[in-house]
């Protein structure tokens, strides 16, 4: 484990924590992805809202049994800590490894290219052409500056930015759905059923799996464990409370969302659907204004993941593992940072952007058979990853009560199995593919490991 010289300080509190629980979750996700749930249900607005259900569902039942672990451990980055005290220091490594190299960065690009895509639908740029990369890129490196160059100004924009981003949503919330049942929009898109061709065999597998997108991120939050003051008693109310706010929140502004547009007028929008709906209920100059609070909220959540990223491989060099332990567990005096573990975890996201933007944005795919959706897949690998630690916690942690020991890891293992089958279910054969490129990299983390051994 890593000396003084090379600790973290503690100095985040409750709010912070709670403000990075709900800021990395929302953000670009629920307007990203409400887009995709409707399409995915053919415009079926009841089985929309059950798919919102389902998603935060089990993200709360996963939160809350992370929340018990996080009231008896407290080390170097959460949920790789509860892997090593349930399966092994290997079985810790493996996820450490997962995080670092793949889920961080993954998420960290599609963000920083939503960021760019709302960035673009407000000035009306083409959001797959060089406008929307090179704003890509650049907030990118605007989040890692503000993250390695000053992690208390990062926390602090992290509070502001979750604020700012409750605005539109709770506007939406609130007012689309007055509006909508006053012109009577939102009635005739709960009773209009399906209105489209869907595709896929389950289409409520395919939008829960839309929803893990929006809804991920809270995991995130653990990564700073070692740094929040009184964590045993804050981590678990920030992913608690934090987590259910978050679900409630979407399920209103996707209930909003159908009050201000028509659902097939909302579908044919893509990506400018957002703004549309914004514009109908405040006007163009308020939709407009209020568009800009959904840029900065998807900056927000970018943020926030950045700040999982930074910490990635240091999270392994506490523990001795990993490529070069000695130079990736090194803090900066001045910064209180792990600077080259900023330096990699960076790097590994321009590699991921360049990926998204190859497997997903241009017209014919580069990578052929293996361009899959790295939004999506690395979430629920990490659901996957999740069912040995609440087993294990179900026949390890006697100290517990029945509650929390047997009946919540029970219900977040059959939660982590629903999320994989839906998967397979909508994704197909990219799934395979995916899964081969996975397998590669995971080698390559175990090979380095066991070499430096």
């Amino acid at each position: 484990m890593e000396n003084m010289e090379n600790a973290l300080r503690k100095k985040y509190g409750l709010l912070t924590a709670i403000a990075m629980v709900v800021g990395i979750v929302i953000g670009s996700g629920v307007f990203f992805k409400a887009e995709k749930v409707l399409t995915a249900t053919g415009g079926d607005l009841p089985m929309g809202i059950l798919a919102w259900f389902i998603g935060g569902l089990i993200m709360i039942v996963c939160a809350y049994v992370f929340a018990t672990m996080a009231t008896m451990y407290e080390k170097v980055s959460g949920v790789v800590d509860y892997a090593e005290v349930t399966l092994g220091s290997k079985y810790g490594y493996f996820i450490g490894w997962f995080l670092a190299a793949i889920y961080y960065p993954t998420l960290t690009s599609v963000l920083a290219w939503v960021s760019a895509r709302y960035t673009c639908v407000l000035m009306g740029w083409n959001i797959v052409g060089g406008e929307a990369m090179a704003l890509s890129g650049f907030f990118l490196l605007a989040s890692y500056t503000l993250n390695a160059l000053s992690p208390k100004l990062a926390g602090k924009f992290q509070v502001s930015t979750t604020v700012i981003k409750l605005i539109p949503l709770a506007l939406m919330a609130l007012i689309g759905t007055i509006v909508g049942l006053k012109n009577g929009i939102l009635v005739q898109n709960f009773t209009s059923g399906v209105i489209a061709d869907v595709s896929g065999s389950n289409p409520l597998f395919t939008a829960v799996v839309a929803t893990a997108f929006a809804y991920e991120g809270w995991i995130i939050a653990t990564s700073i464990n070692a740094e929040l003051e009184n964590a045993k008693r804050n981590l678990p109310l920030a992913l608690t409370f934090g987590t259910m706010f978050v679900a409630l929140i979407y399920i209103l502004y996707y209930t909003g969302l159908a009050g201000a547009v028509e659902n097939s007028v909302m579908m044919k929008g893509g990506e400018a659907g957002a703004k549309l709906a914004f514009s109908s209920v405040f006007s163009n100059i308020g939709g407009a204004i209020l568009f800009v609070f959904v840029v900065i909220s998807c900056l927000g959540t970018l943020n926030g993941l950045m700040l999982g990223c930074t910490r990635g491989f240091y999270a392994l060099a506490a523990r001795d593992m990993g490529p070069e332990p000695e130079v990736f567990k090194v803090i900066d005096k001045n910064t209180d940072m792990p600077t080259n573990s900023s330096i990699l975890g960076l790097m590994l996201c321009g590699a991921w952007l360049l990926y998204f933007f190859g497997a997903n944005l241009v017209p014919v795919p580069w990578f052929g058979p293996f361009s899959f959706d790295s939004s999506e897949l690395p979430i629920v690998t990490l659901y996957a990853m999740y069912i040995p630690i609440f087993v294990m916690m179900m026949v390890k942690e006697a100290s517990l009560n029945f509650f929390k020991r047997i009946i919540m890891p029970a219900l977040a293992v059959c939660a982590c199995i629903f999320m994989v089958v839906a998967a397979c279910y909508s994704h197909g054969k990219a799934v395979i593919f995916y899964l081969i490129i996975f397998a590669v990299i995971m080698a390559i983390g175990m090979l380095v490991n066991s070499k430096k051994n």
